[in-house]
């Protein structure tokens, strides 16, 4: 049903520091070769690469970075990436899930263990958390652009299962493999660009952190999403909005 998102508070966090990390242009550029390299250059027929193209027009990536990302794909020397996922419990008892992009499992597992480590968490074997979790479609569009109750109704014929919405954003919520279809529909449908499609590691229950508990945490997440091979980080965590205020987030 629709509603207020309590994980809004985290997202808009989030898409702050991703905004302000040297590295973003890097990670999409990654995921816009891989996206090329596992389905041909065309995003008419590569629908992994149509949205790894539409989250990075999103962030405001300068199109030639694009092109040149593709072209990387059909390279001879390019790079081969591995896709790992990483579990692991953060301090509160938190669950976290980090996907990593990587040309070097040994370097990223390393680094990942020691963010863990160095911050109140540890890294556990596969499995360990990823049962508390859906790994879903999210789609979002800004809210100014179409009212919550037309948004309710448009994805729901869309093939959603979910839509939840704040002061800022909608929140389309379906089924991973409807993701690309849900999104092309309420594209035409709206006539809006989406600000963001892509699958996500969403909680199925969250843990309230207190400020302590808050603090610690943002340190350790701020340090995987610095990490080169790190392309994402979730968890199971919520922060009360006055406690977000402390943190200055």
């Amino acid at each position: 049903m629709a509603g207020h998102s309590k994980f809004k508070n985290i997202q808009h966090r989030k898409g702050a520091q991703d905004k302000k990390r040297s590295g973003l242009f890097s990670k999409l550029s990654k995921e816009i070769t891989v996206a090329a390299k596992m389905g041909g250059p065309d995003p008419d027929s590569n629908s992994r690469l149509r949205l790894a193209m539409q989250n990075a027009r999103s962030l405001s990536m300068p199109k030639d970075n694009i092109t040149r990302a593709i072209s990387k794909s059909e390279a001879s020397d390019s790079a081969n990436y591995d896709e790992i996922r990483y579990e692991g419990f953060g301090p509160g008892g938190t669950a976290i899930i980090v996907e990593s992009l990587t040309d070097n499992r040994n370097r990223a597992a390393t680094d990942i263990r020691t963010a863990f480590a160095k911050n109140g968490g540890n890294m556990g074997e596969g499995g360990s958390v990823s049962y508390q979790f859906d790994h879903v479609g999210e789609i979002t569009f800004e809210e100014s652009e179409i009212s919550a109750d037309d948004m309710f109704e448009m994805a729901l014929e869309a093939g959603a299962e979910n839509v939840e919405t704040d002061d800022n954003n909608h929140e389309i919520i379906c089924a991973m493999e409807e993701l690309n279809n849900v999104s092309t529909a309420l594209t035409e449908t709206t006539g809006a660009e989406p600000s963001s499609a892509k699958l996500i590691w969403k909680a199925q229950n969250t843990i309230e952190l207190d400020l302590d508990g808050a603090t610690k945490l943002m340190k350790m997440i701020d340090a995987l999403e610095e990490l080169d091979d790190v392309q994402s980080v979730y968890g199971n965590y919520e922060i009360p909005d006055a406690v977000m205020e402390k943190l200055g987030a």
